[in-house]
């Protein structure tokens, strides 16, 4: 009965272990993206996700959206953090985001997305133009 208890220790304090790395475990994302809106709200744009245990993948970004919104932007340094994820693979794939924004010349903006338990904190630097409310999809390529 005392090797059972010590087994059952053992592969609990594993688990555990495991736990605690997995939620160590964090991406960043550095991109750039051009857009434009009128009602429709489209942007492209590159990027690359470097991960905390040093994998990187090289990525392409779209978003796409509708609503009320006029503009043409671009942003020359977003930054992504990126939580939730287990591996570097669940990084790809679409996030959905709320958004609303004005601005004109150089502006910075923030956005929070989410795709399912992975979520995506973005910032930037920009410039252009641009005044509205949209619902958007942010997708992820590799």
């Amino acid at each position: 009965m005392r090797k059972i208890v010590l087994l059952a220790g053992g592969v609990l304090g594993l688990v555990s272990a495991a736990s605690a790395v997995a939620s160590d475990f964090s991406c960043r994302l550095r991109f750039e993206m051009k857009g434009w809106s009128a009602i429709y709200k489209t942007a492209t744009g590159t990027g690359t996700v470097t991960c905390s245990d040093g994998s990187t993948m090289k990525v392409s970004l779209e978003s796409k959206g509708f609503g009320l919104t006029a503009g043409k932007s671009s942003i020359d340094e977003g930054r992504g953090a990126i939580t939730g994820a287990r591996t570097i693979d669940d990084v790809p794939g679409s996030y959905v985001a709320a958004d609303a924004s004005a601005g004109a010349g150089k502006s910075v903006a923030a956005a929070v997305l989410t795709k399912g338990e992975v979520s995506l904190a973005l910032s930037g630097k920009g410039r252009g133009w641009d005044a509205g409310v949209a619902l958007s999809d942010f997708t992820i390529k590799r």
